[in-house]
């Protein structure tokens, strides 16, 4: 079976569960339509909650490249320090 008739099939079966649950007077709301709209609001919410995370990360990454550069050049200055300090007493 390929994709779309299983496809065709979901949605077929989605519209007969609202048709069922409409005839109970349950529920009008169950329909591919509202489903496609759920789906879509759920799709762009979990892209946003994906760029908020990539944000957080490069925020981190930025800070962790900051704190490197701030380490390497303390420990070039202070090995420049030592590198001198022996190189005047030999």
């Amino acid at each position: 079976m390929n994709t779309q008739k299983l496809l065709q099939l979901a949605l077929e079966g989605v519209d007969t569960l609202g048709y069922q649950l409409d005839q109970l007077g349950l529920t009008s709301r169950v329909n591919r339509h509202n489903l496609a709209a759920f789906l879509f609001t759920e799709q762009k919410h979990l892209e946003g909650e994906w760029d908020s995370l990539q944000a957080k990360v490069d925020y981190r990454r930025a800070q962790l490249e900051h704190l490197a550069a701030a380490l390497e050049s303390r420990w070039d200055t202070l090995t420049g320090a030592l590198l001198g300090r022996f190189k005047s007493t030999s």
